[in-house]
């Protein structure tokens, strides 16, 4: 399927403020925008309205339009959100999910931890994302697949803006083996167990670290 234009745009856009390249509450120019990519109006207004949809921009009565700040709020809404979505994948996929697919996703966590320890933190990032993502995926629910995609955009958000700090690696590593351990036994009570433990956590840590301003909003 061809993107369109407004999806592009979307897509786009939506990098440049969950990677921090916009930073929360810069201004976001629609004009700009068309002018940079050589578009009408129209697409930039409908790529606009997803993101506010999405709550990653916001507009203001006679200010304009605006990158959002995230707030405790959303920290809650959106970790209650996964924590419903999750809960039931976990116990989906222990039962579908493949024992390769399984033993890799182990492995990964491993070895993302080891090099943590030497200060490279990505190869964690990207093993908590895929994680998370191959869990419900192996569902094979397209609505509990679409309603995690739905806010993987604020979850990576958070991320880069503080909120998986390098002191909260290996407690989300050691949840993490539970987790696939549990399915690798094939016990789905127990890795749904170990996933809402595991997101309760994350939901606590990461609105600590937003209490400390450990997040930079």
């Amino acid at each position: 399927m061809v993107e369109s234009i407004a999806d592009q745009l979307y897509r786009i856009l939506c990098e440049r403020i969950t990677s921090g390249a916009f930073a929360p509450g810069s201004r976001l120019d629609p004009q700009a925008v068309a002018a940079e990519f050589g578009v009408s109006r129209t697409p930039v207004r409908d790529a606009l309205a997803r993101l506010e949809h999405d709550r990653l921009i916001e507009t203001r009565p006679r200010s304009g339009t605006f990158v959002a700040r995230p707030g405790l709020t959303d920290v809650h809404e959106v970790c209650q959100l996964r924590k419903g979505i999750e809960w039931v994948a976990t116990g989906l996929a222990t039962g579908r999910m493949p024992e390769s697919q399984i033993a890799e996703l182990r492995a990964e966590a491993v070895e993302a931890l080891a090099a943590a320890d030497t200060g490279d933190y990505e190869p964690f990032f990207a093993s908590d994302m895929r994680l998370h993502r191959e869990i419900v995926a192996a569902t094979g629910n397209e609505r509990l697949i679409a309603a995690r995609a739905s806010v993987e955009p604020f979850v990576q958000w958070l991320r880069i803006l503080g909120a998986t700090g390098p002191h909260r690696l290996a407690g989300s590593t050691h949840r993490h083996l539970q987790i696939l351990d549990a399915m690798a036994a094939r016990d789905a009570a127990g890795a749904r167990d170990a996933a809402a433990v595991h997101l309760d956590e994350v939901e606590e840590w990461t609105a600590a670290d937003m209490d400390s301003h450990a997040i930079t909003t």
